[in-house]
């Protein structure tokens, strides 16, 4: 995290810039700026990322310098760096740097430290062409495979600063409308916060417009009632899933071996219909190859899908079948329009690509029952 001067600019290179804020506690070590440690107090810091040029990357892959400095020129480098003290100061850059009013609110998942989290979000914002402005948020992970509790009780931990953030960001009058794109564990503390934000104000703050969960680490079950519990006025939710996502199969193992949200396969009952009745996009990645042995980035690794997100979804726009048939291999189960698609998401309702090599799962009694009404109303909502 140590900024690179720039000898010269770098021909072809790319800047992303983003307001980074963490509930992480800080190192001490201008190299890592912040630990897995957890703080009570929120950090703001702004960051410039360069993006070396096409020539020297895939799209969907961050270049990690192998020695440091890193070069510009065939890595991702840091090149601004500046702490910020006050919220006021964060509304100056973001005044700064608007983009039609359009903010990305970003969520890293399970085993990430601050870095992993900047760089893979700035790949996310340059691959997919969004027009926004990027902020992330960064929990405190120790980015240990052995910490998965840990860090999930530092999701947990966060709640209240990343609803705080969102608040903060909505009552900005430059900012007209905000898409949250969470993954892995990170989706846990997106639905957990705006969760608390409808039970405090009885409704999620209208300019969140879209929420995009991506390998969701999320209890089918906790989903479920989660998503009731943000009451009928809710954002546009679309979630990425892929049965053959590892980490997820490794999570619902040591979770009472129940379903994850981000393992479902959207096209079978009761999920299809449960999924439409609720308006939930669900896209399914589960054919879709990548360079993650775990299957559980194919969202920002595939360029077709990771400018889905920048072109698609973040605009708000309703997706189509000609929209996710992008990639190989994809199917979805669109919100509203069963019976009324094409071929992509037909075929996905009706006879979807892959489900007879699939082990064949009866759900667990009272585990889709109730799932997704959209429209009942919250029960004795609790913190």
């Amino acid at each position: 995290m140590v900024p690179v001067a720039e000898a010269h600019p770098v021909a072809g290179a790319s800047k992303v810039d983003m307001l980074v804020a963490t509930s992480r506690a800080p190192s001490g070590n201008p190299a890592t700026l912040f630990a897995g440690e957890r703080s009570p107090t929120p950090y703001l810091t702004a960051v410039q990322v360069s993006i070396p040029p096409e020539t020297k990357r895939k799209p969907g892959v961050v270049e990690w310098p192998k020695r440091l400095p890193p070069n510009p020129e065939t890595d991702f480098a840091v090149t601004k760096l500046d702490q910020l003290h006050t919220v006021a100061d964060g509304r100056v850059w973001f005044k700064q740097h608007v983009v039609d009013g359009r903010a990305l609110v970003f969520v890293h998942g399970f085993n990430n430290t601050y870095e992993d989290s900047v760089f893979r979000f700035a790949q996310i914002v340059h691959d997919s062409g969004a027009k926004v402005t990027p902020i992330l948020f960064t929990w405190p992970s120790r980015a240990r495979l052995l910490d998965y509790v840990y860090d999930k009780e530092s999701t947990n931990y966060s709640r209240t600063a990343f609803e705080n953030a969102l608040r903060t960001l909505a009552a900005d009058p430059d900012v007209k409308d905000i898409t949250i794109l969470a993954h892995s564990m990170g989706t846990w503390l997106a639905m957990e916060s705006l969760r608390q934000m409808a039970i405090r104000d009885g409704k999620v703050a209208p300019k969140i417009t879209n929420v995009i969960l991506a390998s969701p680490d999320i209890d089918i079950d906790v989903f479920a009632r989660q998503f009731t519990e943000l009451g009928p006025n809710h954002p546009k939710f679309t979630i990425f899933v892929s049965q053959d996502d590892r980490a997820l199969a490794a999570s619902r193992l040591i979770s009472g071996d129940v379903l994850r949200l981000g393992a479902i396969d959207p096209s079978a009952e009761p999920y299809r219909s449960k999924l439409e009745t609720a308006g939930i996009t669900v896209i399914d990645l589960t054919k879709v190859k990548s360079g993650d042995g775990m299957n559980h980035g194919k969202f920002a690794e595939s360029p077709e899908i990771v400018q889905l997100i920048g072109q698609r979804l973040v605009t708000g726009q309703t997706l189509t079948d000609s929209d996710v048939s992008v990639a190989q291999g994809v199917t979805a189960v669109l919100a509203g329009t069963a019976g009324t698609v094409g071929k992509i998401a037909g075929a996905a309702i009706t006879a979807p690509i892959g489900i007879a090599e699939m082990p064949k799962e009866e759900p667990k009694a009272g585990q889709v029952d109730k799932i997704f009404q959209s429209g009942s109303q919250p029960q004795e909502l609790t913190n």
